[in-house]
């Protein structure tokens, strides 16, 4: 994917932020939802990611980063993912073990959003249910469902980044790309986008 353009910032300036300059408060609904292990990526690429859109005035939530002291942690996930328009799913070696993660990507897809995977040093085929023993397991529809959740992310065209290896300059540039390619295309389809009757809970 190529970095910028001119024409992909005209697109953005018409499409995402056609109504000038937006002011980022809380009760608007975010544009780009960050699921991610934050023990893998928070203080790297999601938190650059987060930075980087936000300085463009795209709206992202980014977990504790997007609320204050007293707001309720999964009410705000839950709402944040249903309100959004695209969603950035980190997918890193610990991404599995967190059942905060799986519900999200979980949600995420259920409510059909636009989903970007960042394959952040892991390939698709390990992406699979880790149980650590006991306190991990998991109940029959949350294993279903998660289980479905990953699958479906498997089979979504990402960006795949070895650390050791590739740039990360280049993995900045080209996710922030992607999201707003994938903002000014829900925003053509018309937007909301996947506002549906799924219930949300609070994984186990």
């Amino acid at each position: 994917m190529q970095r910028f353009s001119n024409s992909v910032m005209k697109n953005m300036n018409r499409h995402v932020l056609r109504d000038g300059p937006r002011v980022l408060t809380a009760d608007r609904p975010c544009d780009v939802f960050i699921n991610h292990r934050g023990i893998d990526t928070k203080k790297t690429f999601s938190g650059l990611l987060f930075q980087y859109l936000s300085n463009l005035d795209i709206k992202c939530f980014l977990d504790r980063k997007s609320m204050k002291p007293g707001d309720h942690l999964f009410d705000n996930i839950n709402r944040a993912i249903h309100g959004c328009k695209v969603g950035v799913a980190v997918l890193s070696p610990r991404y599995c073990l967190s059942t905060y993660c799986l519900h999200e990507l979980a949600l995420m897809l259920e409510t059909k959003k636009k989903v970007i995977p960042i394959f952040y040093d892991v390939v698709p085929s390990q992406l699979h249910i880790m149980c650590r023993g006991s306190s991990m397991a998991y109940s029959s529809r949350d294993l279903e469902r998660y289980s479905w959740a990953l699958e479906e992310v498997r089979n979504i065209v990402g960006l795949i980044f070895d650390p050791s290896r590739h740039d990360w300059s280049e993995l900045l540039s080209n996710a922030s790309s992607a999201v707003i390619k994938s903002l000014i295309d829900v925003e053509e389809e018309g937007w909301p986008r996947g506002i549906s009757n799924v219930i949300s809970e609070k994984p186990n």
